[in-house]
């Protein structure tokens, strides 16, 4: 039965739709350059409350680390920004002009826009930036466990862009949060386009209404050390990529997989950078903290720190430990050290070289059907270059840590919160995400030959023996074009 929340989240959602809609066609009158300043206006007062933002959404999701969270707003408010300064995403694109073709931007319309627990603040930051810069109205769906953080970054978003002229209803907020009124938002016919992040338990739904959808992919990525890699460098790498917000980012490492030549030193590394190797029993005891036994995910224990997960297992571990450690040999389907463990602990296999270390990411990439991104730690660039060739990833990232590369912070891909997942099928595309994703390219071509070239495609009249009646009829009409184009005169 239908409760009274339910009712009103789906009447919410309803009227946000149509305040949208209309929004939309407004901002569809508006310039590049009104858009950016709009854009302008919204990201410098976010960013004067990044730190209290980011303290608001940890108390209140009570997962992470605010001092990462924070990093998370000023990478959005700032690295984001920069990367959209310049950029045009609607009107006049460009093209090849002396040929007669350009291109021309134009928005969707109304997206509807979902965000994790992990990241919700910065992922609705993110997300409003994008919208309004290529021209689009857009909803954003509060996480139930981030609901008042994100209601107040959004209302220092809108009240920002409101004072450089964006009509009202162009950004809003679903706060009366339940699932029917998201799906009543998600499937209404004023809605373009779904932007998924993260939000796996509302992927299904997402795809049934039809629309399409942008899936910000999750996934067991793993990170490969080879033989030639510079193993100080690739653990620090792979260290402070896993503790950032205490595992939350979506492309982080969630398994290590050593070259077995190395595998002493890259294991004393690892301890030297606050790594514990966990014993068979102690790694048991976190897989029943972090999921039920049905494999349900303990919402609780997400993003919580290695001094936290290990008190809670009831084991000790030393002072000053970042990361939990747990030896594997197999990917077993029931093994839950091949999921997305969105908390400081890896997986951790020993194969004996490269090519074997290949098999396993793949079965790894292959076990929850997300494939987000993939690391490897090398020198040799024919090593490289094979995984680059043949795994069933997104992005693979080479010699960085995977949360920060990922998201464009130590690489050059584009900064982004949204990275698109790996699979077909999951979403329609595997980019990071930019508001060149949230336009369609309209072609203008301009007639640059005359209508006598079709004569050169005609060809001359054939016998009619053997010949059905339909193509007599054609070679009819072909007689009939050439006599009328030869009556026309010709181009000068």
């Amino acid at each position: 039965m239908i409760g009274d929340k339910d009712l009103i989240s789906i009447q919410q959602a309803r009227i946000l739709a149509e305040n949208a809609a209309e929004a939309r066609k407004k901002l569809a009158a508006m310039p590049q350059e009104s858009l950016d300043a709009v854009v302008e206006a919204m990201a410098d007062a976010v960013e004067s409350h990044a730190q209290s933002l980011a303290v608001m959404c940890h108390e209140e999701s009570d997962c992470g680390q605010w001092q990462d969270k924070m990093v998370k707003n000023l990478f959005v408010c700032r690295q984001v920004r920069q990367s959209l300064r310049g950029m045009r995403c609607v009107g006049y694109l460009g093209g090849a002009e002396p040929e007669g073709v350009y291109d021309v931007g134009v928005p969707l319309g109304v997206i509807v826009a979902l965000c994790p627990v992990t990241s919700p603040v910065s992922t609705a930051i993110y997300n409003v930036l994008l919208a309004i810069k290529s021209g689009n109205a857009i909803i954003v769906s509060l996480h139930p466990r981030a609901i008042d953080s994100m209601r107040r970054a959004l209302d220092i978003m809108i009240a920002a862009g409101l004072a450089q002229g964006l009509p009202e209803g162009a950004i809003s907020y679903l706060d009366i949060v339940a699932k029917s009124g998201t799906e009543e938002l998600m499937n209404h016919p004023e809605v373009a386009l779904i932007m998924v992040t993260g939000v796996l338990g509302m992927f299904k739904t997402a795809q049934a209404s039809g629309k399409p959808l942008i899936y910000g992919g999750t996934g067991n990525g793993p990170a490969f050390i080879e033989r030639s890699a510079d193993i100080p460098a690739a653990v620090r790498h792979i260290v402070a990529s896993k503790t950032f917000d205490n595992g939350l980012a979506p492309s982080a490492e969630q398994c290590v997989i050593v070259d077995g030549c190395i595998e002493r030193q890259v294991r004393r590394a690892f301890q030297d950078n606050g790594a514990y190797f966990m014993t068979d029993e102690e790694a048991d005891a976190i897989c029943r903290i972090l999921f039920h036994a049905d494999g349900r995910r303990h919402r609780h224990m997400v993003g919580q720190s290695a001094a936290a997960l290990a008190a809670k297992a009831g084991f000790a571990i030393p002072a000053g430990t970042k990361v939990l450690m747990a030896e594997r040999k197999y990917v077993a389907g029931r093994d839950p050290y091949i999921r997305e463990l969105l908390s400081p602990v890896l997986g951790y296999y020993v194969e004996p070289d490269w090519m074997h270390a290949c098999e396993k990411c793949v079965e790894l990439l292959l076990q929850e059907r997300h494939a987000q991104t993939l690391a490897i730690h090398s020198r040799d660039e024919s090593v490289i270059r094979q995984f680059a060739l043949k795994k069933p990833v997104a992005r693979l990232l080479v010699n960085t840590g995977a949360a920060f590369g990922g998201m464009g912070l130590t690489t050059n891909l584009t900064p982004a919160m949204t990275q698109g997942s790996g699979i077909a099928g999951y979403g329609i595309t595997s980019d990071n995400i930019s508001p060149m994703n949230l336009i369609y390219r309209r072609k203008i071509g301009y007639g640059v030959r005359d209508l006598a070239q079709l004569a050169d495609l005609t060809p001359p009249s054939a016998p009619t023996q053997g010949v059905t009646r339909n193509e007599q009829n054609f070679d009819l009409l072909r007689r009939v074009l050439r006599e009328a184009l030869g009556t026309l005169p010709q181009a000068r």
